[in-house]
This record gives C-alpha cells, sequence and structure tokens, in this order.
C-alpha cells in the first residue's frame, strides 16, 4: 500500500514561487506514473501535471504550462511541483497521485494560497 504524503504548501504573494513535494512509502515509486491535482473551493478537483514512469515525460495543464515544472527523484521516491509565477487562481488544495495499472493512490493534500 502506498502512502502519499504532501508538503510546501502555504501562503505567497502573486508572482511568488513555492515547491511542493510529495514523499512516498510503502512502495517504489519509480514504477508509478506521479501528477498533481487541485481542488479550489467549490470546484471539482482538476488535474495540473504528470510525470510518467519509463522516460518521464512530462504533461500539464494549459493554465500552467510554463510556469509549473514536475519532477521525480526516484532514489528518494519523491516527486516535485516547482510553481514560479503564481496567481490568485492557482489557490487550491494541491494533491498527489501515484498511478500503476488501474490503481491510484493519493495523499491527502497541501493548501496553496495565492495572495494578490
Amino acid at each position: 500500500q502506498v502512502q502519499l504524503v504532501e508538503s510546501g504548501g502555504g501562503l505567497v504573494q502573486a508572482g511568488g514561487s513555492l515547491r511542493l513535494s510529495c514523499a512516498a512509502s510503502g512502495g517504489t515509486l519509480s514504477r508509478y506514473g506521479m501528477g498533481w491535482f487541485r481542488q479550489a473551493p467549490g470546484k471539482e478537483r482538476d488535474f495540473v501535471a504528470f510525470i510518467a514512469w519509463r522516460g518521464g515525460s512530462t504533461y500539464y495543464a494549459d493554465s500552467v504550462k510554463g510556469r509549473f515544472t514536475i519532477s521525480r527523484d526516484n532514489a528518494k521516491n519523491t516527486v516535485y511541483l516547482q510553481m514560479n509565477s503564481l496567481k490568485p487562481e492557482d489557490t487550491a488544495v494541491y494533491y498527489c497521485s501515484a498511478t500503476l495499472g488501474v490503481t491510484d493512490y493519493w495523499g491527502q493534500g497541501t493548501q496553496v494560497t495565492v495572495a494578490s
């Protein structure tokens, strides 16, 4: 059973940066596709970014392209989301996910608040 713990959220001014981390235990992350999602109050959980387990191909939501970067350190069993040029509309709870086949695991989320 994979357990994921996000960290690095907080309050930042518009235009600022944050780096989120997702640390995994109970499994080897190198076998998993890893993703970041976010959910703003009253809204659906939306896709943000994904990094494949093989080859490290990355995919981003249009709203974050050019500003966010997903990366992984398999040796540390950790995935990162570097967020630059943050906007108030990026405010949300950010969730890490790990996918292996048809099984998804989720972290508990970390709050990111961007003040205007």
